[in-house]
């Protein structure tokens, strides 16, 4: 398992949601001069999608060298068909991970891009409309949804650049020349200089050199932790490790409060209905957010550490999926994703332990029998969970 790698002289900026992302990711692809990649885990068929696609096809029809994946599952098999024509049309490389699950159940939850290795954007954000559910085809959300990228120039994207470019080449079948021609453009040395002052590192979890990194690197800062932990996610079911991270930062007196999205899937919502009386006895603050969905995968550790990316806490992201975040160590940025997270738990509804003691057998048990299901599953599926 490999070690997180900070590196120095970054220039880290948040984007919060598809209003502040998509306007960007399009004005770097228009500015796009020698290569772009693009990975993402959903690539819908609405307005936003064909706005990200059609700027793609600018950039392949300049003479840019765009390469693009999608994911199966996320993406679908027919819209990702439909979209792989048009992209062979307007001659961006496209590829498709793991169709059909031939390689397994793995997922490329990944939303990466990099363009010309100047500029990066890694986070969360799916291409598709944000008053959209993602799960529910035309359904309108009551406001947009809820989630964060960042925008990185400096020398991480030179990282960033190298990891896309190898997730390409696993992705499909090359013959021995192209595996060697690229293998030498990721060799190539850095042409960008930034001097900024955030201290950086690129995470990825998958299922070779990289396992357990990403939950490495929060189980550190979790360890570290002296006064606050705040952490946003979708979907709440990390394995035993994670959870002891927690009580224990909690037990020391860290205030640690959790923002967890209910209202998508109703058997999440119960495996993670199932930790709330553990979490509550440890002095763990729990707030279910519920103004729209939350698809935020987001945590700030005291004042200097923070991470934006797309690893849930749960057992498919930390253990199963391929995911990639962005860990930052620079206060101004914690500061501005604090205050995001922040007013996140403000939109939330509070769970209180009083709560839970008048919930009958009934619903208890269907708690305990959700999470019972959820880790057989995970245990066959997912090597590490427990």
């Amino acid at each position: 398992m490999r070690h997180v790698t900070f590196v120095d002289n970054n220039d880290v900026t948040l984007l919060e949601s598809g209003t502040a992302y998509f306007p960007a990711l399009i004005a770097a692809l228009d500015a796009a001069e020698h290569d772009v990649l693009f990975e993402t885990y959903i690539f819908a068929e609405d307005p936003t999608g064909e706005t990200v696609r059609d700027a793609l096809v600018r950039a392949a029809q300049r003479g840019v060298k765009v390469r693009v994946l999608v994911d199966w599952i996320g993406t679908e098999h027919g819209p990702s068909q439909r979209l792989g024509a048009i992209f062979a049309e307007g001659g961006v490389h496209y590829r498709v991970f793991n169709p059909w699950c031939k390689r397994g159940i793995a997922r490329s939850h990944r939303k990466i891009a990099v363009i010309d290795r100047e500029v990066a954007f890694v986070g969360g954000i799916n291409v598709n409309d944000d008053w959209l559910c993602d799960h529910a085809e035309h359904q309108r959300l009551a406001a947009p949804r809820w989630d964060f990228t960042v925008r990185v120039a400096g020398p991480l994207v030179d990282h960033i650049h190298d990891e896309a470019q190898g997730q390409w080449l696993r992705a499909g079948r090359l013959k021995l020349r192209q595996r060697i021609e690229l293998f030498k453009e990721m060799r190539k040395e850095p042409r960008q200089t930034c001097e900024f002052p955030a201290r950086a590192a690129f995470v990825v979890r998958d299922n070779l050199r990289n396992r357990s990194t990403i939950q490495r690197a929060y189980l550190q800062a979790l360890g570290r932790a002296k006064h606050s932990v705040l952490l946003a996610t979708p979907y709440f079911a990390p394995g035993r490790k994670f959870r002891k991270a927690l009580a224990h930062a909690a037990r020391r007196g860290v205030q640690v409060t959790l923002l967890i999205g209910v209202g998508e899937f109703q058997i999440q919502d119960a495996v993670a209905h199932s930790f709330y009386p553990k979490l509550l006895a440890e002095g763990i603050n729990v707030v279910e957010y519920r103004k729209t969905q939350l698809h935020a995968k987001v945590a700030v550790v005291d004042d200097d550490w923070a991470t934006v990316g797309s690893s849930n806490c749960d057992g498919l992201s930390l253990f199963l999926n391929q995911e990639a975040n962005v860990v930052v160590l620079d206060e101004r940025f914690a500061a501005t994703m604090r205050a995001h997270i922040e007013r996140g738990i403000a939109d939330g509804v509070p769970v209180r332990a009083e709560e839970f003691a008048h919930i009958g057998w009934l619903r208890r048990a269907s708690y305990g029998a959700a999470y019972m299901l959820y880790k057989l599953v995970m245990r066959i599926f997912a090597i590490g969970y427990a």
